[in-house]
């Protein structure tokens, strides 16, 4: 299984940035996808969630202004932020599912190298 997620960058608030994650080594199709990030010395949170059927879940903090998607013709899962903020400041990871809850990190197998995302003021 290999996770590789891109599209990270340095942006002003309010600003927008698109994150893919290219997947391969496993059936994507039949695999939920999830988002989390993480800020130094914090535990890593969940951030967007996609079942196989294109069902989403988003997190408080985010809901609204990010979107997860998939295609699965091209085995790429899309975290499409809107209206960032400096909070959203972060290495953000995409990850394939395993069982459980969508928002536990623990229900995840497979696991990206991260990609940064900075938000200035």
């Amino acid at each position: 299984v290999q996770l590789q997620a891109y599209g990270g960058g340095s942006v002003q608030a309010g600003d927008s940035l698109r994150l893919s994650c290219a997947a391969s080594g496993f059936t994507f199709s039949r695999s939920g996808m999830g988002w989390f990030r993480q800020v130094p010395g914090k535990e890593r949170e969940f951030v967007s969630y996609i079942t196989t059927g294109g069902s989403t879940y988003s997190s408080d903090s985010v809901k609204g202004r990010f979107t997860i998607s998939r295609d699965n013709a091209k085995n790429t899962v899309y975290l499409q932020m809107n209206s960032l903020k400096p909070e959203d400041t972060a290495v953000y990871y995409c990850a394939k599912m395993k069982a459980g809850f969508y928002s536990s990190k623990s229900s995840y197998d497979s696991w990206g190298q991260g990609t940064q995302v900075t938000v200035s003021s």
